[in-house]
Parts: C-alpha cells; structure tokens; sequence
C-alpha cells in the first residue's frame, strides 16, 4: 500500500500519549485508505463516463418522440394571373375575329405565372387528416405534404374556416400514418412550457422552446378585425412558415395550431390556436365542409368607465357598443350601453367570454343573458344564428 502498511500504523497511533498526534495519524490512515480504494480518475477515465451522462433525454426530446414524426410540411401551387390579362376573357386575344374588328393585331398575350408556398401542419388521425392554416392553403391549386420519412403526398382540401384561419386536409394515399395526440387547451396555465414545431423558411422540422405567456388573447388586441378567434400567445419562436404546426405541451401533446407571430413593435411574440377550438372547427368541417359560428350580432366593449354614468363602476361585464341591424340581439331586445353580467348564469368579465359563451353554444338552443340596464337586471333569450346566414 505505496511503501505503508495500515495495521503499523494504527499501533503506532495507539502507543502515542499526546490525543492531537493520534489525530495526525488516524486522519493519514484515513488519506491512505481512501486513495488505496479510490484511486483518482485519469483524463481518459473521465472521458469514457462521460456519454453515461448524456443518455438522458430531455422533455423536449420525449415530446418530439411522440409527435415529431406527424409534423408535416405543406407545399403549395396556384397559378396566378397577371393583370392585364383580367381584363378580356381567357383566350380571346387569340381569336382572330378579335383581332380584325378591333384592329388589335400584335398584342401579346401576358402569360401567367405559378406562385409556391409552403406551411407546416400536423396530423391528427390515422385517416390521414392533416390540420392547418386556412391562409396556408387559400386558392391552391395543388397540394403536396411532406412527410418527416420522406414520403411526398398529394392532398386535398377537405375544408377551411377563414374566420379561425383552420383548415383540414386529406392525404391521397395509403398509410399508415403517424400521428400526434391532442391535448386539452383549457388546462393551460401561464407559464407552461411550450414548444412549437414547424418548417421556418423550409428549413424542416425546426423546434424551438417557450412557455405560455398569456391565454384568451383577442385577436382584436393584435389589430386584426377578420378574425374570430382567441390565441395562446407564447414566447416560443414562431416564424415564417411555422403556420399550421403544432404547438406542443412538455408531454407531446398538441395544445395548439401555431398561426402568426407579430413583427414590429413587440415583435418575438407568437400566437396559436387552441386545441379545443381547432378540433370542434375540425369536426365542423369533417362533416359538413364548413364551420359554424354562432353570433348574436353585437360589438361589445370592456371599458365600461368611459361609456356610460348610470353603469356601477364596480361591476365587470361587457358593454354593448353596437347593435346590428335586424340581428338576434336587437330582435331579442338588447339595446346600445347595456351592461352583459352573466351568460347561462354564468359570469362574465370581459367580451372575450361572451363570445367564448357564444361559440360554445348550440344554434338550436338560446341563451340566457342577463345584463344591467339603468342599474336595473334584466334577462334575455337570444337564439344565436350562424354568421354564414347573415
């Protein structure tokens, strides 16, 4: 033992009198002891540990194991014509009565040109149904999804929503398919971790990593007046050509149809459609080619402090901004700075949840709204219609 012998030295210890030398020589002992048993790890010993550390996988990559493989990506051709060529119906510049009458001879004709595009999106059922974007898709000629193994597939256009910017599509072939689990969007929290998946700039399957930064977003807050639809928003990086895929939970479950990210002023903030609201959307356009979206045909304001003085200011609610004519509710006798409180008994905060209310809503049955009106309640069945009837 490198030159010592242990049982020497514990007799020698014993036959000192002074206690602090036997403390000297019980801790050599244990120095000894501990270098004899454990010899110290060299430079090329560490190295050939070190992969023992690694095999661990992050939540990250356990989620994209479980739905990495349905991420799809999305290529589009439509042909575009140029606009000098919209003003005569097709082919009649070629026409050679055309030409004598109107004495146009040496025109050329402008040629059109085919415009690519490309998106990502998920699939969601063994059936080969993928779900997206509806602008990922809008006025295609042709499809063709990409898969992660390779394969190139053409699809069609099974239906699309252009009020939530959804979209189904049907893969024409055979499979098997993979496909990603759904999750449940109402169980979000902020602060979750997010993790978005996509083809940015057709660079494939990209993964960045966020965390929920905000539920219920309005869309109106963002500027845009078309939509009708409340967003995740997350910090996860979310770019160009991210449109259509999923957003995932730290489990690989899809909590979210990744839909726009905002440039310019606070720009890095990426938004995406909840799960819940993309697959009733998704179920809507499986079974009859087109969503439905109850309305009652109000505009409906949060800030009730600045509109009117016979409202309590403690009370949270919606203020009626504007009626539509002939609508369900002016019909059902609603009028302008009435106060919405409550809907089907229960609450209200903000105009988000009166539409969230309305949209979950069936259009056969009719809601109960009760609302403050001269600091009075009243109650009011309103049967919502489809918007698409208006």
């Amino acid at each position: 033992m490198h030159g010592f012998d242990t049982k020497r030295l514990l007799l020698v210890s014993l036959k000192l009198n002074q206690q602090k030398y036997f403390k000297i020589f019980a801790l050599v002992v244990l120095i000894v002891c501990n270098f004899r048993f454990n010899p110290p790890m060299h430079s090329g010993d560490a190295l050939l540990a070190a992969p023992q550390n690694l095999n661990q996988q992050s939540f990250v990559s356990k989620a994209l194991n479980i739905s990495g493989d349905a991420v799809v990506t999305i290529e589009t051709e439509r042909k575009v014509l140029s606009s000098s060529q919209g003003i005569f119906p097709p082919g009649i510049l070629n026409d050679p009565y055309f030409e004598r009458f109107f004495g146009m001879g040496g025109l050329q004709v402008p040629r059109s040109r085919i415009e690519k595009g490309q998106g990502s999106g998920v699939i969601f059922s063994k059936d080969g149904l993928v779900l997206t974007n509806a602008h990922v898709i809008e006025k295609t000629d042709q499809l063709i999804v990409g898969l992660s193994d390779g394969r190139r597939v053409l699809g069609n256009v099974v239906g699309q929503d252009s009020l939530t910017d959804l979209a189904v599509i049907k893969l024409k072939a055979n499979g098997p398919w993979p496909t990603a689990p759904l999750g449940n969007s109402d169980n979000l929290k902020v602060g979750d971790w997010a993790i978005a998946v996509g083809n940015p700039f057709g660079l494939e399957n990209t993964v960045t990593l966020g965390i929920i930064s905000n539920l219920n977003r309005d869309v109106a807050q963002l500027g845009i007046s078309d939509k009708r639809i409340d967003l995740i928003q997350t910090d996860a990086a979310i770019n160009p050509g991210n449109s259509g895929g999923p957003l995932l939970n730290s489990y690989g479950e899809v909590i979210g149809i990744n839909t726009l990210v905002r440039s310019g002023p606070g720009a890095g903030l990426g938004f995406a459609i909840p799960i819940n609201r993309a697959r009733k959307i998704a179920k809507d356009l499986i079974t009859t080619g087109r969503a439905k979206h109850p309305m009652i045909g109000v505009t409906l304001s949060r800030n009730i402090k600045q509109k009117s003085n016979f409202l309590s200011q403690k009370e949270s609610g919606a203020i009626i901004k504007y009626l539509m004519a002939n609508g369900p509710a002016e019909k059902g006798g609603l009028k302008v700075n009435d106060l919405i409180v409550a809907i089907n008994n229960e609450k209200i905060s903000t105009p988000a949840d009166v539409v969230q209310k309305i949209n979950q809503n069936n259009l056969k049955s009719t809601l109960k709204i009760k609302i403050l009106r001269n600091n009075k309640e009243l109650i009011k069945n309103i049967l919502p219609i489809d918007i698409y009837d208006l």
